[in-house]
C-alpha cells in the first residue's frame, strides 16, 4: 500500500517524503494558492489534492491521488473566481447577484463531464468519476503522461508533414465527431488542448461548459488567439462548425508551421497565405479541406466534422487519380509503361491492401519518432533489461561482444554524472549512447542520499556505443546529526528528519497526552536534539494530539467557530435536535465525540465527524406569544 505522505504533490511519485522532490523538484514547503485547495485536501476521503497545474474562467486542474486504485488522477473542479468565493471551511458559494449564473454553470459542468464519462471514444481523455461536494462539482479524469501539441511541435521543428500528422489527427477528428453527435462542441481546440501521450498518441481534453468558450458570458473567457472562430469573440452560440474551425486552424499550424491570424484580423481583411513550398508539398485535397474549415462565415464554412474529414482523407482517391493523369501526359515513358501492364481485375483491392499497410507503416515511424526524439523519460533504464536494437543503434558493430584491442566504431565522452540523483538521468540526452547499471550504495559524507557518488568510467573520458557505465548510490554520512523537531508539525518534523538523512521506515511517530501543548506538533523527540547516531537507527517523535473541545452551552454559531479554529472540518459538522426543558433553548446540550476525546493519530481532524445537539424546547408558548 501506497503511503499517502511520501508522495509528492507536484508529480504523485514515491520519493520517499523528500523536501526537494528528486523526479520533478517540487518542494514539498509549496502550497496551492490560498483561494485553491490545498495539498493533500481530501474529496469524499477518496481522491487528494495535489499541485494545482491550471486555472482558467471555469475552474482549476489540479494533479491528485486516487487513494483506492493508487494512482494519480487529474482533478478538475468547478470553481469560477468571477462569481464565486472560497470559504475558510474550503467550501464555494456563489457571489451575491450572481447564484443564477452559477447555478446554471454548475448544472452544465456537472453535465458534461457525466456525459464524458459514459462515452468511450479513441482520442478523448477519460473521465472516471463526477460528484457534488462543498458547494460545487468535481471531475476526476485519467491522469496520462503527455505534453501539449504545442511542446511537441516545438521538439519537432514546428512542423509535421501530412503524411506523419495523417495517422495521428484521424482519431482525434473521429473523437470530435462523436462528440458533436452527442450535441457537445468542444470551442477551445487548440495545440494547447490536445496532448500527445508517450504512447505516440494525440488524445483531446478542456472539455467544459460554453460560457468559457465564447466572450461577454459574464465569466472570464478562455479563448486561443488563432484557433477561436470570430462567432467565439461575439459571443454567439458554438456550434459543430466552430469545432471545424479550430481543427482546421490547428492543421494548419501544424502543416504550415505557424499560427493562423486570429479570426478577427481575419474578419477585416481575410487575408491567410499559405507559403509556396507548402503548395508544392501538401496535396491539394488537404489546402482544399483547409480553406473550406477557416471560412470566417459560419455559413460558408464546412457544416460539420463528418464532412471536414470527407474532404481532408476520403478525397486522397481522386486526387491520386488526377496526380496520375498529370503524370502521364507529362510522360511518355509512364505511359509506355501503362500501356505494357494493363490493370487486372483485383487490382484495386490489392491497391486498398497496399495503401493500408502503407498508412500503418507510416503509423509505426511516427510513434517510433516520437518515443526516440520526445518521450526520453524512462529510455537508460528500459535499456538494462531490453535487447531491442533502434534504428540508431544499427549503424554500430553488430556484435559487440567480441573481444577486441580496439573498438570497431566511433567514441563518445562520457558525461560527469556523479552528484545527480538517479532519477535525474532520465533527463540526461549525454547518456544516450551509453548503458548505465547501479553496481551497489554506500554510505558517503560528500554526497546525500540517493545521489550518485562513483561511477566506473570517468567523466571525460571516451568510450564505445553502449558501453556499461556502473554507479554507486549515496547512502548519504554514516552518522547524522539530530535536528530540532520541538514545536514543528508531524509533516515538517518527517520531512527534517529526511533531509538530514534518517530512513523514512525507521521514524516512530506516538501520541502525547501532555497538556498545554499546541495539537499536532511535537513535544518531544528521541533522540535528543544535537545527538550524532548513525541513518538507520530509529527516532522517535511525540505528537500532542488533537482533542475535541467543549461546546456544551454555546449557541451554534460559537460552537462551529470554535471547531474550524482549532483545525476540525465545517462539512464534517453535523447539527441535530434534542429537546431539554432545563437548558436554555438554541444552546449545545451534547456532543458527540465527547468533550477531550483524543483524536488518533492516524486520523485527519479535517475527517472527523461531529454531531451537535442543539435545544429545541421553547416552553409552552401562551396566545399572547403567537
Amino acid at each position: 500500500m501506497v503511503e499517502i505522505e511520501r508522495l509528492c504533490p507536484g508529480c504523485m511519485h514515491d520519493n520517499g517524503g523528500q523536501r526537494i522532490c528528486p523526479v520533478c523538484g517540487y518542494d514539498a514547503v509549496l502550497q496551492n494558492a490560498a483561494q485553491l485547495l490545498p495539498v493533500k485536501y481530501f474529496l469524499t476521503d477518496r481522491y487528494m489534492i495535489g499541485q494545482a497545474k491550471k486555472t482558467n474562467g471555469s475552474g482549476v486542474t489540479y494533479l491528485g491521488w486516487d487513494r483506492s486504485e493508487e494512482k494519480p488522477i487529474t482533478i478538475r473542479e468547478f470553481f469560477p473566481a468571477q462569481i464565486a468565493v472560497r470559504n475558510p471551511d474550503y467550501t464555494v458559494s456563489s457571489l451575491p447577484n450572481s447564484q443564477y449564473t452559477y447555478n446554471e454553470s454548475l448544472l452544465e459542468f456537472s453535465r458534461i463531464n457525466r456525459r464524458l464519462k459514459g462515452i468511450s471514444l479513441p482520442a478523448l481523455v477519460a473521465v472516471k468519476d463526477v460528484f457534488e461536494v462543498n458547494g460545487t462539482a468535481y471531475a476526476i479524469e485519467q491522469y496520462t503522461p503527455s505534453i501539449t501539441l504545442r511542446e511537441f511541435l516545438a521538439k519537432n521543428g514546428g512542423v509535421l508533414k501530412w503524411e506523419q500528422a495523417r495517422p495521428l489527427f484521424l482519431p482525434l477528428i473521429d473523437t470530435i465527431k462523436g462528440m458533436n453527435d452527442e450535441d457537445v462542441v468542444h470551442g477551445g481546440i487548440s495545440p494547447e488542448t490536445l496532448l500527445v501521450g508517450r504512447d505516440g498518441k494525440l488524445r483531446i481534453t478542456g472539455y467544459d461548459i460554453e460560457k468559457l468558450r465564447k466572450q461577454n458570458s459574464g465569466i472570464r473567457a478562455e479563448l486561443f488567439d488563432g484557433f477561436a472562430a470570430t462567432e467565439q469573440y461575439r459571443g454567439s452560440g458554438l456550434s459543430s462548425r466552430t469545432d471545424v474551425y479550430a481543427l482546421s486552424a490547428v492543421l494548419y499550424c501544424v502543416l504550415i508551421g505557424k499560427v493562423p491570424p486570429t479570426s478577427t484580423e481575419r474578419a477585416a481583411g481575410d487575408a491567410i497565405s499559405v507559403p509556396a513550398k507548402f503548395v508544392e508539398e501538401l496535396p491539394r485535397h488537404v489546402l482544399h479541406a483547409l480553406a473550406n474549415g477557416l471560412q470566417i462565415d459560419p455559413a460558408k464554412r464546412t457544416a460539420n466534422v463528418e464532412t471536414f474529414k470527407n474532404e481532408l482523407v476520403y478525397a486522397e482517391t481522386a486526387a491520386k487519380n488526377t496526380a496520375s493523369a498529370k503524370a502521364s501526359v507529362a510522360s511518355p515513358r509512364t505511359e509506355q509503361t501503362s500501356a505494357k501492364s494493363p490493370k487486372k481485375k483485383g487490382s484495386a483491392a490489392k491497391y486498398a491492401i497496399v495503401s493500408a499497410l502503407s498508412t500503418a507503416l507510416i503509423f509505426l515511424i511516427i510513434i517510433g519518432a516520437l518515443t526516440l526524439t520526445v518521450f526520453k523519460k524512462g529510455g537508460k533504464k528500459a535499456e538494462e533489461t531490453s535487447s531491442a536494437v533502434s534504428s540508431e543503434e544499427s549503424s554500430e558493430p553488430e556484435d559487440s561482444s567480441k573481444e577486441s584491442s580496439e573498438p570497431s566504431g566511433p567514441l563518445y565522452e562520457v558525461p560527469d554524472i556523479k552528484g545527480k540523483y538517479y532519477t535525474q538521468l532520465d533527463e540526461e540526452t549525454s547518456l544516450e549512447k551509453f548503458q548505465v547499471k547501479i553496481a551497489g550504495k554506500e554510505y558517503n559524507d560528500q554526497y546525500e542520499r540517493g545521489m550518485i557518488c562513483k561511477q566506473s568510467v570517468a567523466a571525460g573520458e571516451r568510450a564505445a556505443y553502449n558501453t556499461v557505465i556502473e554507479i554507486t548510490i549515496s547512502l548519504g554520512p554514516k552518522e547524522v546529526r539530530m535536528p530540532n523537531l520541538m514545536g514543528k508539525d508531524k509533516d515538517t518534523a518527517k520531512m527534517e528528519l529526511l533531509k538530514a538523512g534518517f530512513l523514512y521506515q525507521n521514524i516512530k511517530v506516538v501520541g502525547s497526552n501532555e497538556s498545554g501543548k499546541v495539537p499536532g506538533t511535537v513535544t518531544g523527540q528521541k533522540p535528543s536534539y544535537g545527538a550524532k547516531i548513525s541513518a538507520e537507527e530509529e527516532v522517535t517523535i511525540e505528537i500532542a494530539l488533537y482533542e475535541v473541545p467543549n461546546l456544551e452551552g454555546m449557541t451554534l454559531e460559537t460552537a462551529i467557530a470554535t471547531l474550524t479554529r482549532q483545525g476540525f472540518a465545517y462539512h464534517k459538522i453535523q447539527v441535530q435536535e434534542k429537546s431539554n426543558p432545563n437548558k436554555p433553548y438554541g444552546t449545545v446540550i451534547g456532543q458527540e465525540p465527547k468533550y477531550a476525546t483524543k483524536i488518533d493519530l492516524d486520523k485527519d481532524p479535517m475527517e472527523q465527524n461531529i454531531v451537535i445537539y442543539i435545544n429545541s424546547y421553547q416552553g409552552d408558548l401562551g396566545d399572547d406569544e403567537y
